[in-house]
């Protein structure tokens, strides 16, 4: 854990002010932060600061000796070392995540190929991969039309998970408000209560 607690709180949506899960992540994000003495939240808006594609460039510095790194393979890598230090340096997470045609949005998947950097979050060793840093709480606050969490159709929450796990974050939570073009009447206030019993167990 870095010295200075911080709540990385990722919004993902594109709807903005008519966002379901962005309310519902400050919430959660700010009831975190009442616990965390002291603690800032830093929020960083996927669809104002959409990271850049990963391309050949990128591959070939993520992949170059620290020795070898020159200024120009640096800047490849810019926004990526900005978002891993981000990452490492949160105590918590809370991600806000619409789903879009059945998986997590364009913007959403593009933080994680810039935040999984071999030798930065993750490596391999004789065993297979193994995550770099420590696991922290992290909260999905999942928001779909007519996407039922868990299902068949839901392509979103469980590759989340694995992806996650992959760099080391396998304390995972999530924050149900899907199926809300159906019964938002039920979903919202659930998912409401949802967010306040994981502030009150969360434990600093």
């Amino acid at each position: 854990m870095s010295s200075t607690e911080t709540i990385l709180l990722i919004n993902s949506s594109a709807r903005s002010a008519d966002s379901y899960s962005l309310p519902l992540a400050k919430q959660l994000a700010e009831g975190l932060q009442s616990k965390l003495n002291g603690a800032e939240i830093v929020e960083r808006d996927l669809t104002e600061n959409t990271p850049p594609v990963v391309n050949a460039a990128w591959f070939a510095a993520a992949y170059t000796p620290q020795e070898e790194i020159t200024d120009e393979t640096r800047a490849s890598l810019a926004a990526s070392d900005e978002i891993v230090d981000e990452f490492q340096k949160a105590s918590a997470l809370v991600i806000t995540v619409p789903i879009y045609n059945f998986t997590v949005s364009a913007q959403l998947k593009l933080w994680i190929d810039q935040v999984c950097r071999f030798g930065r979050t993750f490596t391999y060793t004789e065993n297979g991969p193994k995550p770099l840093g420590e696991d922290r709480p992290c909260y999905l606050v999942v928001a779909s039309g007519g996407t039922q969490i868990g299902s068949e159709i839901d392509f979103a929450t469980g590759y989340l998970k694995h992806v996650l796990g992959f760099i080391g974050i396998t304390n995972i939570h999530i924050v149900e408000a899907d199926q809300l073009m159906q019964h938002a009447d039920e979903k919202l206030p659930a998912a409401k209560k949802q967010v306040e019993e994981y502030i009150t167990s969360f434990a600093a």
